[in-house]
């Protein structure tokens, strides 16, 4: 089978090129399931599960393959069954901090050059959720795209399609409605050999959307409730699934926590037009909040600028830098407890 619809290209063909070809193959992790993959490879799609060198090595959940990862398999071990040896180096990766958990990053997918973020037009509409999604996406080193789904039930839709705009500054934003049909302004990012990501909150219509552009109801649909427009989780696996045109799609399932994972750069560029005031006031330091010439408070009194804006600018700074300090301490945890298994493996061995 050849790997090319797969994504497969020369920076993959690079990473690959230090392993012996009569013993390894390469493979795209198609499929999640609980201990095992589903990975695309030359010979067909294979079960796959990780080698227990692997599984050593791993100081994290972020450092198993996730859906979208090209990964290393033993040739001996196939066609029948596969043996992951190794995680290719990724072009880019969507990841989370996993919810109510210790600070790990939770990968939702991986090597996705365009993510499809979904917000529903309904009563769910958010537009502090899309920052924070914004937020995530420049981190993950992909190119978003705010989908805005539910079109055809929106009494208010060229307001809610400007609120979002002037969040979004460079970002395309576009309205559709996945119900009635109408997804011919994606087919532009929807290329031979592209992967792209669907990602979104519950009931937002990820499923719906995915089942339009597969042609065919692979994904179950259920309803919203309607006193929130909440959904249930539909996608419960997340996938990588080929498209009739040719690229590839990754449907996730619905996250009702986003739990901040970025860094100070992301989250610059995704509140540029804040950077932007920040820059023009007095003082480098300044808080914006009582220092004189501060150009943030001159923009907020003209309204050039939206308190809500601002605050949720402030909130997500706090977190990102609250989660940086939990980072540290939880990598030097994690360092110290591979250092003590080491040294417990190095006492077995030396046991007459």
């Amino acid at each position: 089978m050849n790997l090319d619809p797969f994504g497969w290209d020369s920076f993959f063909a690079q990473a690959f090129a230090g392993y012996p070809e009569n013993e390894y193959a390469p493979g795209r992790v198609i499929a999640e399931h609980r201990g095992s993959y589903g990975v695309a490879t030359e010979m067909g799609e294979v079960a796959a599960a990780v080698s227990g060198r692997l599984r050593h090595a791993a100081r994290g959940p972020a450092d198993f393959p996730a859906v979208g990862d090209w990964v290393v398999l033993e040739r001996r071990e196939l066609p029948g069954h596969g043996l992951i040896q190794a995680v290719l180096p990724r072009k880019s990766r969507f990841a989370r901090r996993a919810a109510g958990g210790p600070s790990e990053a939770q990968l939702v997918a991986a090597n996705v050059e365009v993510l499809f973020l979904v917000s529903g037009l309904d009563g769910d509409f958010n537009v502090r959720r899309i920052e924070r999604y914004l937020v995530l996406a420049w981190e993950s080193g992909a190119n978003p795209v705010i989908v805005l789904n539910k079109a055809d039930v929106c009494s208010e839709l060229e307001k809610r399609v400007q609120a979002v705009e002037r969040v979004a500054a460079g970002v395309p934003v576009v309205a559709v409605s996945a119900a009635a049909g109408g997804l011919e302004s994606l087919a532009s990012w929807l290329t031979p050999g592209r992967t792209v990501a669907l990602l979104g909150s519950s009931g937002v219509g990820k499923s719906t959307i995915a089942n339009r552009l597969l042609g065919n109801p692979v994904q179950a649909v259920q309803g919203v409730r309607e006193h929130d427009s909440r959904g249930r989780h539909t996608t419960t696996a997340r996938q990588l699934l080929q498209l009739p045109g040719g690229a590839l799609l990754i449907d996730t399932p619905g996250m009702r926590e986003l739990q901040l994972l970025a860094g100070e750069d992301s989250l610059e560029a995704a509140f540029a037009d804040v950077e932007a005031l920040a820059r023009r006031c007095r003082f480098r330091d300044c808080s914006h909040a009582n220092e004189p010439g501060c150009a943030v408070q001159a923009a907020l009194q003209t309204g050039e600028l939206e308190a809500a804006r601002l605050e949720s600018y402030r909130k997500l700074q706090r977190e990102a830098a609250f989660e940086a300090r939990r980072q540290d301490r939880s990598a030097a945890q994690i360092e110290k407890e591979r250092w003590k298994r080491i040294h417990k493996a190095q006492r077995e061995r030396q046991k007459p």
